[in-house]
């Protein structure tokens, strides 16, 4: 009977193992393929120090949201309302500390108040890649980033019910993987 119900056990746990990452890749497809998606434009970072192993650090100008709200305290997760600009980017239309019950929305973390506003931290600031595209593509990477590109580099991010999903990142209009394998043919 004991060797019955330890076969019992372990099937349970076997089944809950394999349940879990199930259910969060099935999540991370459902807002991909349901989520809306958003261009977030992306600001020049530190050249020395883009890549940490196999991502793009990314950093995006809707991270910066000018506010007079300083009771906003470093490193407090908050909410941050999202619409689209005119040219079709994403902004932030507002940062709460309550969830909001409308409109899409994903939560972030603050990272200072100064008298220019309110910097974020926003959760989809890793892009990664395949390791030996990774120098290519950190300099175009960099190179669409600038103010003064007239193409500027975005990134492509699934918004759904508070969760988010990077889909890609986007230099000269393409997607940088495709971008990398055109500058090395």
């Amino acid at each position: 009977m004991k060797t019955k119900n330890m076969f019992i056990v372990f099937v349970v746990v076997a089944v809950v193992q394999a349940f879990v990452p199930l259910k969060m890749i099935y999540d991370t497809e459902k807002i991909n393929d349901e989520g809306v998606v958003y261009k977030f434009k992306t600001q020049p970072i530190d050249p020395n120090d883009p890549f940490r192993g196999k991502y793009i650090t990314l950093r995006f100008e809707a991270e910066n949201f000018k506010t007079t709200d300083s009771l906003m305290d470093m490193r407090q997760d908050v909410y941050v309302s999202i619409e689209k600009d005119s040219e079709g980017y994403a902004r932030v239309k507002e940062v709460l500390r309550e969830e909001p019950e409308e409109g899409d929305y994903f939560k972030a973390e603050t990272y200072y108040f100064s008298t220019n506003g309110l910097r974020l931290n926003f959760p989809f600031d890793r892009f990664y890649m395949e390791e030996s595209k990774a120098p290519q593509a950190e300099v175009a990477y960099r190179k669409y980033s600038t103010a003064k590109n007239p193409k500027p580099a975005y990134a492509l991010v699934a918004i759904k019910d508070g969760e988010t999903y990077l889909k890609d990142v986007i230099v000269d209009d393409k997607p940088i993987r495709e971008y990398v394998m055109e500058q090395q043919e």
